[in-house]
């Protein structure tokens, strides 16, 4: 199937699009302070650099364990369904705009040089999330060796803390109208009946998310039992945000909010979630093995086990960091393609329902690091029942040592 668009569909898809535009811009102009202050915070109350060394073990291990699973299961599923197969849209009928996708080699040395920055201003202003993690993690460990020479300090990193909590909330007001926005924006640009050609891919996909879902909130009920179905409900709000807009950005202040209420402890939240945000992408992972072997498929490409086994090891490591950007996995995708020896134009093939796509297994990200966050306070014993009647950000961000902010009890 062909698809046109008018000049007037492109002009009314614009005017839907400026609502989700503009949240994304207040997103983006809230979150490095955000992250920075409240990382910062949580790390020098966490009580000594042996508490920080464990809960970053049990992190990374957390996050490794699920990105093995997430791609490896992506890969089970493509080579099941094989939706690439007799593919009836070609290149040359391809909804794409293959300009607009940055491409280029990977550089593993480029990527861990990267993480560092060389200023704290330029990675503020960049929203260059792991390098905000660094300086966080810096911070937070001098403000705890410094003790109580750098109370004041310390206090003042809360004050504003509280006060981006507080611009969250006004910003957040908007979020129904971005999400009408960006669905809207969608449809009638691209149309519905795009997916007729592509529905065994989006199809396939999704089956996929389903399980992977099943299979984390399974992972979840073993540490924290029944209660993941009541954490799946708490950041319910999130996860639609996360859909409709294709940024887990987007949703990352509300996220941090319903999981405070939900009982996870400040200090972990606010040191899990924006490593998650960079190290645990589980529906990104999973799309980034499916738009390979889809593509390899439809250009009848055979990759064997061990091509396949290097696709993983490579992904691994390419998709990181992509949280910021929506849509960004194209970028880790063209520059798999040509380690696989394809073409990186050839993602022509899956840019026609790549926003379809984008919202599922951005969702999908959400939910993967809430329950991570959860299970990560379990272990820690920092998971407080659930809040009802409290405003979300009351909870400490530190070790409640202020009047106006009780301790979370374990």
């Amino acid at each position: 199937m062909e698809k046109t668009s008018t000049k007037g569909q492109t002009d009314l898809a614009s005017y839907f699009k400026i609502l989700s535009d503009i949240f994304l811009r207040l997103i983006k102009m809230i979150v490095a302070p955000l992250v920075l202050t409240t990382l910062t915070v949580g790390i020098a109350h966490l009580g000594g650099g042996a508490a920080v060394g464990r809960i970053g073990a049990r992190t990374m291990a957390w996050f490794v364990t699920a990105s093995l699973c997430s791609l490896g299961l992506g890969l089970v599923m493509v080579n099941a369904l094989q939706p690439g197969v007799n593919f009836p849209v070609t290149l040359d009928t391809a909804v794409a705009d293959v300009s607009s996708v940055a491409t280029g080699s990977f550089s593993l040395s480029e990527f861990i040089t990267h993480v560092f920055p060389t200023s704290i201003a330029d990675a503020m202003v960049k929203n260059e999330i792991l390098q905000i993690v660094v300086i966080s993690l810096f911070f937070g460990v001098a403000l705890q060796a410094l003790g109580t020479k750098a109370g004041k300090v310390t206090e003042m990193m809360e004050q504003v803390a509280f006060l981006m909590l507080k611009v969250t909330g006004y910003v957040m007001a908007a979020a129904p109208f971005a999400v009408f926005g960006a669905i809207a924006y969608t449809v009638s640009l691209q149309g519905l009946g795009v997916i007729a050609d592509y529905s065994r891919l989006v199809g396939s996909f999704f089956i996929a998310l389903f399980i992977l879902w099943a299979v984390l909130i399974l992972a979840g009920f073993v540490v924290l039992g029944p209660r993941v179905f009541k954490l799946m409900w708490d950041v319910r709000a999130p996860g639609l945000i996360a859909f409709a807009t294709a940024s887990s950005e987007a949703a990352y202040p509300r996220l941090l909010e319903q999981l405070e209420r939900h009982g996870v402890a400040n200090r972990v939240v606010s040191f899990v979630l924006p490593l998650g945000y960079s190290f645990n992408l589980d529906g990104s992972m999973m799309y980034c093995t499916f738009a390979v072997m889809f593509i390899a498929q439809a250009m009848g490409i055979h990759l064997d086990i061990g091509q396949q086994i290097g696709m993983l090891l490579l992904l691994m490591v390419t998709s990181k960091g992509i949280a910021g950007v929506p849509r960004a996995s194209l970028v880790v995708i063209s520059a798999t393609l040509p380690a696989m020896g394809m073409k990186p134009e050839w993602i022509a093939l899956v840019l026609a329902v790549d926003a379809f796509m984008d919202m599922g297994r951005t969702a999908t990200n959400v939910i993967g690091n809430s329950i991570a966050s959860a299970v990560i306070a379990k272990w820690e014993g920092l998971l407080s029942d659930p809040k009802v009647d409290t405003p979300a950000i009351e909870a400490v961000l530190g070790s409640g040592e202020s009047a106006e902010s009780p301790p979370v009890k374990a």
